[in-house]
């Protein structure tokens, strides 16, 4: 029997060179590389007060690296990153085993504003100084991300002013009322609800107020329309998706075909992403040459902005609504309709009619004296024909085929029986004096008993007895008379 060494995983404590964990051509050593020698943080240095008093702070060099290692891990939280910090040797080698606290990683996050962009211009001046951007396709897309934004608190002016009076009159009214009751011999206590409730009114109509003073302009879209703003967050809009309405941003990348690096992000609180497509064009306008051809999908695409690149002579292919629909490579082009707008259609789609045979889909056998089925099965007599007075038999069964509910299926092309008693059960009966339904596909409304139903009922026989295939036999020879009377 084989025998092998044990594997020990327990914990130890051994000496470790922290700079040889950064092993040479990782993403890890990378970036421990370009953020120590190759990129300058002088807007960094400004941030801090401390250079006679004060504790020394955490270099901003190391807060970057081991938040741009974390987010390409898929560790977007403050306290995983403080915690990888404590326990991934990688992160504690890129952090030079400092641990800081996850408010502070929170508080370098949240505070870096415009400054991470000198920081992304040098990433890509270095990949094109390495050779990585190609120049040759810039490929354009963009998606709807949620903000932290309620779209309850979303409107225009107008919808705010009214909330603001709306809320102020209640205010007063309750105010009126804690009046009158003060005015009263026996003064009753307000109970702390209604303060708080007043309170809570007051403040809100105050913000309010407030915040239209700091706006003192609607918001408009590129063709001159008020648009509806948000108090949490001004930047963001209300915008439709797939799963439902969404209070956020479009944000969109420009990635070079050569090695997909993006080369332009950019996030705008509009929902249409036609409006961003010439605001990425102005900012890979350093990056492209006369040959660079931009690409963009189908929501990118207007007359206006196929005018402006016109204009400006830059090459582009941006696909149209209709694009699929051309296209005969596309087999699957009915997955990838424009889907109704939640925003505004607020209609049921129409269901699909019910599909049912005429008197034409069947065909009268002289042979058999039976109608056969558009799936080709013989239609079997169940009951005795409706009673409509005044109509000849031929009439009635035009009548029954006609407001029959066929069961078959043009596309499984065959018939929905699958008992096979109902044969021994039910009789064929020629189409002039068909009635009942065709068991293999139609049914109607009503069925008649006949009188071998209603003696099969007392004798309680079953439908594969003796005395039951003898009514059935007497019951097609009174349907062979009545067809040979019908046809004189």
């Amino acid at each position: 029997m084989a025998r092998y060494k044990p594997i020990d995983l327990q914990p130890k404590l051994i000496p470790v060179d922290l700079a040889a964990q950064l092993l040479p051509g990782t993403f890890e050593h990378a970036l421990h590389h370009l953020l120590e020698h190759a990129i300058d943080l002088p807007p960094f240095d400004a941030r801090y007060r401390h250079d006679t008093t004060g504790a020394p702070a955490y270099p901003p060099a190391m807060l970057l690296r081991i938040v741009r290692f974390a987010y390409a891990r898929g560790i977007v939280s403050s306290r995983a990153i403080a915690r990888a910090c404590e326990e991934h040797i990688t992160f504690i080698a890129l952090s030079g085993d400092s641990r800081p606290h996850f408010t502070t990683i929170a508080h370098f996050v949240s505070t870096l504003g415009d400054q991470i962009a000198p920081i992304f211009a040098a990433v890509l001046a270095v990949c094109d100084r390495q050779g990585l951007i190609g120049r040759e396709m810039f490929a354009i897309d963009g998606v709807k991300l949620p903000g932290n934004a309620s779209k309850h608190r979303s409107g225009t002016r107008a919808d705010f002013e009214r909330q603001a009076e709306k809320m102020e009159r209640a205010a007063e009214a309750m105010l009126a009322r804690h009046r009158a009751e003060d005015a009263r011999e026996v003064e009753p206590t307000l109970t702390a609800k209604d303060t708080a409730r007043r309170e809570r009114l007051v403040r809100d109509a105050t913000d309010l107020r407030t915040w239209l003073a700091r706006n003192p302009d609607d918001r408009r879209g590129a063709n001159g329309a008020v648009r509806k703003r948000n108090r949490t967050d001004n930047e963001s809009a209300k915008m439709a998706t797939s799963k439902g309405v969404i209070q956020g941003c479009t944000g969109g990348a420009t990635v070079d075909a050569a090695h997909q690096i993006i080369v332009d992000a950019q996030a705008h609180g509009v929902g249409a992403e036609q409006e961003l497509l010439l605001p990425v064009v102005e900012a890979t306008a350093a990056l492209r040459t006369e040959a660079t051809v931009l690409t963009a999908d189908a929501g990118y695409h207007s007359e206006a902005n196929l005018r402006a690149l016109a204009e400006a002579l830059v090459p582009a292919l941006i696909a149209d609504k209709d694009m699929r629909r051309r296209d005969p490579r596309f087999a699957t082009q009915e997955r990838y309709t424009t889907r109704p707008d939640p925003l505004h259609d607020k209609s049921k789609p129409a269901r699909k009619p019910l599909e049912v045979f005429g008197p034409e889909d069947f065909q009268y056998d002289p042979v058999a004296r039976t109608c056969v089925c558009p799936a080709g099965k013989s239609l079997y007599r169940r009951g005795a024909a409706p009673r409509c007075a005044g109509a000849s038999t031929a009439q009635r069964a035009a009548h029954n085929t006609h407001s029959a509910s066929p069961r078959w299926s043009p596309s499984l092309g065959t018939c929905a029986r699958t008992s096979d008693s109902i044969a021994s059960r039910c009789a064929a009966a020629p189409r002039s004096i068909r009635s009942g339904s065709c068991t293999a596909s139609c049914t109607t409304s009503r069925s008649w008993p006949t009188q071998d139903t209603r003696r099969r009922r007392r004798t309680r026989c079953h439908v594969d007895s003796p005395l039951d295939r003898h009514a059935f036999s007497v019951d097609q020879q009174n349907i062979a008379a009545a067809i040979v009377t019908a046809s004189r």
